[in-house]
């Protein structure tokens, strides 16, 4: 079966649509930053609350989690170093109404809470009991979730994309609002801009036919 190219799945329309319909989901922000940022489901599965920083509008990817052979391991990002990623203020408040939500769980929970007991130390993304999250939980809540959309609105029928192909759509935004490349791929955690390059070859192409338009219309408004 032929796939689409990374970040054609869905457009900005249809993500908007799909991060509206989870927000009453007590992991929606997990989809929210995985949109807004560009940073794969390990790495904000690892992340801790004293990796965002609010008042300086950025978060810090410092390194993965996943699970192999049943246990849960936590180790480096993909290309072995921290990154800083910047978030706007519409995620800012997605991030405060998600703590929000995690405190309620926390007082729920009570003494069964499993996470850290310092709060800086605990992870941003819990099960209700205070658990790191599996990996493979997020990536079937999405293709959930959308299905339930679906279901319920089906003149706003969302084609089937993957957890990963939010951060396709991240990068391919970015591209085509002319982003600088190294920008992008210093925000997706790209060792080497030319990963980017190789991997949104489309868009890079979709730009450079339109660069000779760009470029006359510049001269002409002079």
């Amino acid at each position: 079966m032929q796939r689409n190219e990374p970040g054609k799945v869905w457009d900005g329309a249809q993500l908007k649509t799909f991060l509206d319909a989870t927000k009453a989901h007590r992991l929606s922000a997990f989809f929210h930053l995985a949109a807004y940022t560009g940073a794969r489901r390990g790495e904000l599965l690892n992340l801790r609350w004293r990796d965002i920083d609010l008042d300086g509008k950025q978060i810090t990817i410092a390194g993965s989690a996943a699970f192999v052979a049943g246990e849960r391991i936590e180790g480096t990002t993909k290309s072995g170093r921290s990154r800083v990623v910047s978030i706007d203020a519409d995620t800012i408040q997605t991030i405060k109404s998600h703590r929000q939500r995690q405190n309620a769980d926390r007082l729920a929970a009570g003494d069964e809470w499993k996470d850290a007991e310092n709060k800086e130390n605990g992870h941003v993304f819990t099960t209700a009991w205070g658990e790191p999250i599996h990996p493979d939980t997020v990536s079937s809540l999405m293709a959930s979730l959308t299905a339930r959309h679906n279901k319920t609105n089906p003149s706003e029928a969302l084609p089937l994309a993957r957890l990963h192909d939010l951060r396709h759509i991240h990068a391919t935004t970015l591209l085509l609002a002319g982003v600088p490349v190294h920008v992008v791929a210093a925000r997706l955690g790209h060792a080497d801009p030319s990963i980017t390059l190789r991997v949104y070859a489309h868009v890079i192409n979709e730009q450079l036919v339109e660069a000779a338009d760009i470029f006359a219309r510049q001269i002409a408004a002079a």
